[in-house]
């Protein structure tokens, strides 16, 4: 998980999620909500699952046959069991630093 760059994008998608930390939500609508576009959402949200913060799948096959109008298969991204805690600490860090871009390491900033 560490070594992930907070940039101000990654910090909105992350605050976005948690603002139902235990919904899954699919890319689009998490890009709609913070005004970012699927060329951007989706690499935050990839690099965010390889970091562990979040876990994605795909949704039911039939819930995708039953949508009208016709639409694309949603692939749906939920925290992982630590990973709702792990943002907090992260945007808590980001913004006690003044920092648009931060790295994302999991663990509480430490004062020395």
């Amino acid at each position: 998980m560490s070594g992930l760059r907070m940039t101000l994008q990654t910090q909105l998608v992350m605050r976005e999620l948690l603002q139902h930390p235990t919904r899954a939500q699919y890319g689009l609508e998490v890009g709609q909500a913070v005004g970012l576009p699927s060329g951007t959402i989706h690499p935050i949200l990839a690099r965010l699952e390889r970091a562990g913060i979040v876990e994605s799948f795909w949704e039911a096959a039939d819930e995708h046959a039953e949508a009208d109008p016709p639409r694309p298969r949603r692939r749906y991204y939920r925290f992982t069991e630590d990973g709702a805690e792990a943002a907090r600490l992260a945007l808590a860090a980001a913004y006690k630093g003044g920092q648009t871009s931060a790295r994302l390491t999991g663990k509480p900033a430490t004062d020395s």
